[in-house]
Parts: C-alpha cells; structure tokens; sequence
C-alpha cells in the first residue's frame, strides 16, 4: 500500500518523501531526497505547511488523506531566523537562511529556508496588506461595518469590493480620527479592534499578531494607498483540491494567490473560509477542515479579494460494500449509471426498489399531477409486462393534464400580480404559458420567446413580464435567477459575496433591456386594467449606481475552451457590443442565452425538473448554481444539460429520462448503508403534494368538485388563472403569496395548520359528506365492507390495504346497521374511514 507525505509551500512544488508509521502507511519504493527551496519576504509573509498522506485500507479498497500538519515536529537549525506557529504556518523573525527540520512518524526531512525583506521591509499599503486583513477578521462582513449602512457610524463596502470608499472611510471620513500616523497606538482602529477601548464586534486583532502589526504599520507610514502599478490578485487555488477523510477526521487547506506579475503568495492565514455544508465538513477560521459522522462530499471555499477557489472534500461510508455489489444494479439508462458512480465512491448503498402500487401514484402525481383512478391501479397491478412502467411513462406524457401541470410550475415563477399589470393582461400570459406546452414548444424557444417579447398586453402572449418588470434591474435578477441558475441580486449593490459576479457585470447584463419601448397607460394599481404594448425602443441606457457610467450590454461571461464543467465558469470575457441604435438588445441576450454553448442553460433546467421529480435538486436551491454551492452529483448534472440540448431541448424526453431511470422508481424507505443519505438518490426522498395538487386529488377522492369564484365549474385547481382567487385550502398548503414578487417559490414543508386543516375544515367535511360523494354513493352500493375497503385503499393510495389495516378498518363496521346498504350507520362509517385515510400522511405525501 503506498504512501507518501507532502509537504506544499508557496511555489507549488510538493516534496515527496518515504514514510513509515508502524500500524498507520506502509511504503513502496525509493526515498525522495530533492531539496526544496522555501522563501518568505517581509515579516508578514506566510508559508501554511501542508503536510499529508494517503493510506490505503485494505478492506474497502479505497485511499483516504491522513493529515500530519498540525502534529508533525517541525524545527530550526538557526531560531532567530524564522518560527512555526501551532498551525504548521511559517513566519521570518531576521533575514538569513536557516534549515527547516520536518519529522512526522518515522520520517525526517530538512528544507532550506530564506527570509528577506524582515529588517528593511517595505511600505505596506492599503488595497494590498490592509483590506485583505478587514475581511479576513469580518469588519466589512454584513453583520458588522459592511452592512447598508454600515455600524455606528462606521461603514465599509461589504467583503472589500470598493478599496477607494473603504480607504476614504478609514482614512478620512469623521475627520480622520480613526487614524493617527503620530501616534498609531492611539488610532481608533487599533483601540477598537483589539477591544481597549468597548468595541460591540470584540476583540478581532490581538496586539501581538501579525494583522496588528500590518495595519500598525500602515498607519506609521502615513496611510499609503495602493500604488497604480501595484501587482493586485488575479486567480486563487487551494491545495490540495480533493480530500478523501475518514469520518471524523480533519485535513488542512492552504491557499495560494497569483498576482497581476505572476508572482505567487500563500494567503492561507488571510484567506475567509466556508463550508457548503457544515455539518457534514466543517472548516476553521485558519483553514483545517473537520471531517463529520456522516458520509457525503462538500465544498471548503477559500474567499481571497473577491477571488474564490474549492476544495471537495469527500467522506466515504465506513466499511464496504460487496465489489460486485453496483455492477449487479440494473442500469435502465446513463442516469442509473451516473448516480452509482457517485454512491460507490461515498460506499452507499441503494434502496430496494419500489412497488408498482407506490410507482403507480408516483409518477402519475409528478407527471400529470392527478392520482391513478381505481380502474387504472388495478389494471396496472394486474399487467405482468416487463416493461409496463416505461409505457405507463409514455402514456402519461401523452394526456391531456400533462400540459396544465407542467405549465403550473413556470405560472408559479413567471405570473405577475393582476392588481399590479391587469387581470387580462394576466389571464393572456397564463393561457400563452399552457399552450406552449400544450404544442411541445421546445424549451429553448419558449425561453427566447420570453426574452424577446413584444406586443400588446391583450395579445397571448408574454409581453406582460415587462409591463411587470419595468426597470432593466428588475428583469435582470429574474431572468439570470431562472433561466441561468445565477443569482445575481447581490450584485446590483456590490461585489456578490459568494461568487464572481461583480456591478459591471450585473449593469452589463442589465443594459439589454434599457431599451424596452411601451405605449400606453402605465401602472396603476391596484386597478391596472388598460392595455399596454411593448416594442423595440431606440434609447435607453444603464448607468453604474457607483460611478455613474453608461455601462454598455455584454454578457456575463464568453465562450472559452477552459469552461470548468463543474462550476460552468469560463475563463475570457467578451468585449461589450456596441449599440446599434436599431437593434433589439434583447436578441443578442436571448442568443446567448440559449446558445448551446452556454454552460448555465441547460442544468438549470435540467436541475428544476430533476428536483420536482426526484424530491430535491442536484443543486440546492435550484436556481443557485456557483462554485459555492457545488452539485451534489456533477456529472450527472452535466450529461443531463448535454443530452436535454442534445435532443432539442425537449422537456418531454428530459421527463421520460428521469422517470424510466431505475433510481427514479427506488423505494423512499432507507437501508442501513443510506439512511444518512439526503443528497445522492440511494432512495427517493418523499415530498408533500403542490397545493393544487392535493386539492385536486382531494376532489377526486370525495367525488366532489371545487368551487372556484370566477372560473367555471368543474375547474381545477391546477388549471386556475391567479393566485388571487380566494381558497383558504390552497393558502393553508402553501400556494404562493400573491403579493410575493416572481419568480414565486414554494415552501415544501408541512405544518401544524396543514394537519388541523385536514381534520376539521369544513369545506372539507361537506366534501367527505356530500350526497353526491364517493362516500354516499359506496353506503348506497350492494358492495361488502370489503369491497368498499379496498375501494377506498385504492382510491387514495393507490393500492390495497394489507391484511391488518383491513382488520383495523373493518372495525368502522362494527355496528350491524353499518353492513346494510343505505343505511345512516353504514354512510357513517364509509365517510369516517374516508376521512382518516385522507389525513395520514401517505395521502399528503409522494412517496
């Protein structure tokens, strides 16, 4: 079994050396005895060792990361030349050359290390040494000075993104008296931060660190601001970029900047480090990441100067499967294939896979939004194809409800308020959102049609979302946040604090859709009932909030050959177009968007409809996909987006792919070996029914329709134009607030309120008790309790009862009058065993 120790410093080379620990690494192989270099420049400079191993377990087969950094014995031949604090992190205390001694284990290796730059060293300034150490210690994080506006008086640009406001605000600003050059000690930037004078953030610097002496510094040399041909940071990467820990185990990250002069920093110690799921990883301020009990794979971003970089983290199952164990999965298609390979790198198991009573209500509520009628379930049941599910799916996607159900969940993102842009002008681009689903408009023409749109509110068609969305800001973050995956809100005031995304490319977006002509009467709410129409304008134009610029439209980001798949960034920015004065900016923007080059447009739809059939997405939240906030499973991410545009950006045949996947028809119950598992799809996670939905389903069941006020009867609730019309059930399960502004998410969890609903509303009760109902009409029927039983087990669930929950039901006909057709007793009983299947948690619940 091989492995090796690592030793990383700020040159990128790695040394590699024999080691054996008795009982931990075994060694294959000849001893590296290469001499490494190790520089530090100046007494702020800092080197994070990295000291690590790989150890290979001989009963899983699999290598994990042993990491020695912090134990590892590290010492000087010459101690006043340098000093290695608890982190492994190495510091200059004279200039000279000494050599370093490393020894983990059994293994011993000597560096030779130089310091400059420690008796003469150079003026620091403030955009290069002062801004990184304010938002490494969090002075210009949300909570504290870099809120809107700012902390007791005090206000910094949130994480750094303006170094000319945060130096005019320290240097300056309240008559400069947060700074004496005189007499730096006395500045109330020292007083306050290391908490000698009553500071509500605490004590962020300590007098004896290196930030203390850097801003100390600073301040002495007269408050320096960055010179223009100072090198400034262009990229950052951490080390190492993958991990592989046991549970419970910990590993440490460094981070290394380069520079506009392509010299390389370690910026380990002023680096910001977070966790895309803390519980599972957990990272320190100082970078060592802390493995959890739990299996699964995170990111550990790294946050230097508006620069971020990743490390994946992956904690694999404790002990093993059977070798064989993924090879004897069925594999129905490549989504079967690309979840295993996830599952068999983390050692989790699958779940059984489900019935075809629970596939049945499965996939009938996801894809047509109805459930299955007793006829359906039991000639199901009763078909012994091999391949009855993959023609359930096709027959499915061929109803009629599948258009109506699949529409309502772009009304949800794309419908305005009628109160605000009209009710006709609403009632159009409903009807417009259903037919293009109804004719199979291709997604990417769909998503065009919408971007260019042009017209009168009166028409068909969705020229309503820019009578809504007025201003180019506003359209801006609905677009980018549905049709890319990228929230750009945090943008439009500042650098995004979690991704790369700064104001010139926000306003850059934004300037496509500064020429928006309209004619007509404008809003007026809330009674905006006159028509408008919306046409390509010759003027208009964005300006940068900051600087007051005309900021001409480009995209964010251009087509590149080094396009990372994971993050789907890409390394060059196009030039902005110039404006022609005829064109429709609005074009170009949905070219791009739709290109099939583009990285953004076809996974953020993939991962929507992933998510509304799997129970959560492969990015969570859907429409959040950044370095940040990694994919769970990228590849399939990837091979997803690939295929949809591959097929012509057919929703249909994305549906079809997912459903007649063998992980798709997965039992939700868990294993021993998954039960840990929310994230990779070695089950299906349950999730409660759309409000609609289970209104619908609740009609069904009863046999009594909804009334809808101005809507026809016999409508459905999935079929209804606004979420104005009044339905105290609807609200109670989470419709979406019609006050709220698009894109209009839902909340999926359950509640109190939903419960009490189900049990005493009573517009429910008359359901369950009307003359027409299924329940009168089976108290009426010659059948036996029996049959109205299983009647009622199929009705709601989909399926028959097992043998005990048909003894506990026939206890509802206990009374002999109860086995009597038509009489009180017998409606009695039918109704209350109705009411109680509809308030367990199977009818409420996808399973």
């Amino acid at each position: 079994m091989p492995s090796r120790i690592r030793l990383a410093h700020a040159c990128f080379v790695f040394a590699t050396v024999a080691m054996v620990v008795p009982g931990l690494f075994a060694f294959e192989g000849p001893a590296s005895t290469e001499s490494v270099p190790l520089t530090l420049n100046g007494p702020t400079d800092r080197i994070q060792l990295l000291i690590s191993a790989r150890s290979a377990e001989a009963e899983s087969g699999r290598s994990f990361d042993v990491d020695s950094t912090r134990t590892a014995k590290i010492t000087f031949a010459d101690p006043s030349i340098a000093r290695a604090d608890s982190t492994g992190g190495l510091t200059g205390l004279a200039d000279g050359k000494t050599a370093v001694t490393v020894e983990a284990g059994t293994i011993r290796k000597t560096y030779e290390l130089t310091v400059n730059g420690v008796n003469s060293p150079r003026e620091p300034n403030f955009e290069v040494d002062v801004q990184p150490i304010l938002t490494r210690l969090g002075c210009n994080s949300g909570p504290c000075h870099g809120k809107q506006r700012g902390q007791n008086g005090f206000q910094l640009s949130l994480f750094g993104f303006d170094p000319d406001f945060d130096y005019h605000s320290v240097s300056t600003e309240d008559r400069g008296r947060r700074v004496f050059p005189t007499s730096p000690e006395n500045s109330l930037l020292l007083l306050k931060g290391s908490a000698r004078t009553p500071h509500g953030g605490g004590k962020r610097l300590d007098p004896e660190s290196p930030y203390y002496k850097t801003i100390y510094d600073w301040i002495a040399a007269g408050l320096p601001h960055a010179p223009k041909d100072a090198a400034r940071p262009v990229s950052v990467t951490t080390e190492p970029r993958q991990i592989t820990l046991k549970p419970k185990a910990n590993h440490q990250i460094r981070v290394l900047a380069k520079y506009s002069d392509d010299s390389v920093r370690d910026v380990t110690h002023l680096a910001a480090f977070s966790s895309s799921d803390s519980v599972t990883v957990a990272v320190d301020s100082d970078g060592q990441v802390a493995a959890g009990p739990l299996p699964g794979e995170v990111a550990v971003s790294a946050r230097f100067e508006n620069l971020f970089a990743s490390t994946e983290v992956t904690i694999p199952q404790p002990g093993s499967l059977p070798k064989d164990y993924f090879e004897k999965l069925p594999r129905y298609n490549k989504v079967d294939e690309l979840v295993y390979g996830r599952l068999q790198k983390l050692g989790i198991a699958v779940s059984a896979p489900a019935d075809d009573a629970t596939f049945l209500r499965r996939v009938s509520l996801d894809i047509i939004g109805r459930l299955p009628t007793p006829e359906e379930t039991e000639a199901f049941l009763a078909d012994h194809c091999t391949e009855k599910r993959e023609k359930l799916v096709d027959s499915l996607l061929e109803r009629p409800e599948f258009a109506d159900h699949q529409a309502m969940k772009w009304i949800d993102l794309l419908r305005p308020n009628p109160y605000r842009v009209g009710i006709k002008a609403v009632i159009n681009l409903d009807a417009w959102i259903r037919d293009q689903f109804r004719r199979e408009v291709p997604y990417d023409k769909f998503v065009y049609d919408i971007l260019t749109a042009s017209g009168s509110t009166f028409d068909v068609s969705p020229a309503t979302i820019f009578r809504d969305r007025r201003e180019p800001e506003e359209i801006t973050t609905v677009v980018s946040q549905l049709f890319l995956g990228i929230r750009l809100e945090c943008a439009k005031c500042h650098h995004h604090p979690f991704e790369v995304w700064s104001q010139e490319d926000f306003y850059g977006l934004a300037a496509h859709f500064a020429r928006i002509g309209r004619k007509g009467t404008g809003l007026s709410p809330p009674i905006s009932g006159s028509e408008e129409v919306m046409f390509p304008g010759k003027s208009g134009r964005v300006e940068h909030p900051r600087t007051g610029v005309t900021v001409e439209a480009k995209p964010l980001f251009a087509w590149a050959t080094g396009t990372d798949p994971k993050t789907g960034s890409a390394e060059a920015t196009p030039e902005p177009k110039k404006a022609d004065a005829d064109s429709d900016l609005r074009r170009n923007l949905a070219d791009w968007i739709t290109a099939p080059e583009n990285p953004y447009f076809g996974k953020v739809i993939a991962n929507r409809v992933w998510a509304d059939l799997m129970g959560r997405g492969i990015v969570e939240p859907v429409d959040d996909i950044r370095a940040t906030n990694p994919a769970s499973n990228p590849e399939l991410l990837e091979w997803l987006a690939q295929d949809f545009r591959a097929t012509g950006h057919d929703l249909k045949h994305l549906i079809r792919t997912i459903t007649t996947s063998y992980v798709y028809g997965l039992s939700s119950v868990p294993v021993e070996r998954n039960v840990g598992d929310t994230r990779f799809f070695s089950r299906h996670y349950r999730k409660r029914l759309r409000a609609e939905t289970l209104l619908d389903a609740v009609c069904d069941v009863t046999g009594v329709p909804e009334s809808f006020t101005g809507a026809p009867p016999g409508t459905r609730a999935a079929a209804l134009w606004t979420f104005r019309t009044p339905n105290v059930f609807l609200d109670t399960f989470g419709r979406p607030d019609p006050n709220q502004d698009p894109p209009c998410e839902r909340l999926a969890e359950g509640s109190v309120t939903q419960a009490l609903h189900l049990m005493n509303a009573p517009a429910l009760q008359e359901k369950i008790r009307g003359d027409s109902g299924l329940a009168a009409q089976l108290a009426k029927s010659e059948a036996a309790p029996e049959a109205i039983i299983d009647r009622l087990y199929l009705t709601c669930f989909s399926r028959k009862p097992s043998d005990r929950e048909r003894e506990i039901a026939m206890r509802a006909f206990g009374d002999p009058e109860s086995r009597k057709p038509g009489t009180q007793a017998r409606r009695v009983a039918v109704e209350d065993l109705l009411w109680a299947l509809l308030n367990t948690a199977e009818f409420v619940i996808v399973n």
